[in-house]
């Protein structure tokens, strides 16, 4: 994917790079370790959002730390389910929304690829929201969700078998319809003792590396476009 290796572009020698989670990520990494075999990047160290990723990685002979080693992430590089004008994101569709969400706070530059038909004019357009609970609290969560507005679904396997994240929680996907103010909801959830993380990341992205039938549009957060 062009996106990826536009965003694994901007690594240089020596950074800690955090590793997101999922399909459009996969090119990242792939594009990370080939920049690796082949020379062009030295003393790269990745630390994954997910043991999916992390095992993805290590097959790809990225090496691998964590955050008992570094405090911070140089950059880190991820996908996302929709993305605004203002480079608010939903994320989580990959499941590993709240790893995700460390890295992004930890990271100094969080760098989003995506392609445009990702981009939309308001949050929750395109998108549920993924919200992770802690199973004790599903049927409360469940309610104060559906209080807010939304339509709750429980996320499945495809087996049917309900889906449990890296932190053995459930996921409710959360669709809220145009989302008028995201950051609000995002503080209404996040006040909830239940709801371990949700996928709204807001102002968290630096930077938003789109691919168009034109080419690469990079988003930045000073509103820099290139």
């Amino acid at each position: 994917m062009q996106a990826a290796r536009y965003a694994v572009d901007l690594i240089q020698d020596g950074m800690v790079v955090g590793l997101g989670t999922g399909s459009t990520t996969r090119y990242a990494l792939e594009a990370l370790s080939e920049k690796i075999k082949g020379g062009a990047l030295k003393n790269v160290v990745g630390i994954p959002s997910s043991e999916r990723t992390a095992k993805i990685a290590k097959n790809l002979k990225i090496p691998l730390s964590d955050f008992s080693q570094f405090k911070n992430a140089d950059i880190s590089i991820d996908g996302a389910d929709e993305v605004d004008a203002h480079l608010n994101l939903i994320k989580g569709g990959g499941g590993a929304l709240l790893r995700e969400k460390i890295l992004a706070q930890a990271s100094i530059r969080f760098v989003i690829i995506i392609d445009e038909s990702k981009y939309s004019d308001i949050l929750g357009r395109k998108w549920p929201v993924p919200v992770e609970v802690l199973p004790f609290a599903e049927p409360l969560e469940r309610a104060f969700l559906e209080s807010l507005g939304a339509k709750v679904v429980l996320r499945h396997t495809k087996k049917n078998e309900v889906y449990r994240t890296d932190q053995n929680n459930y996921i409710f996907d959360c669709a809220f319809g145009r989302i008028a103010d995201a950051e609000a909801l995002a503080q209404a959830l996040a006040a909830r003792s239940g709801i371990m993380e949700h996928g709204l990341f807001i102002n968290l992205a630096t930077d938003v590396v789109v691919a168009t039938e034109e080419g690469i549009r990079h988003l930045q957060k000073d509103g820099d476009q290139n």
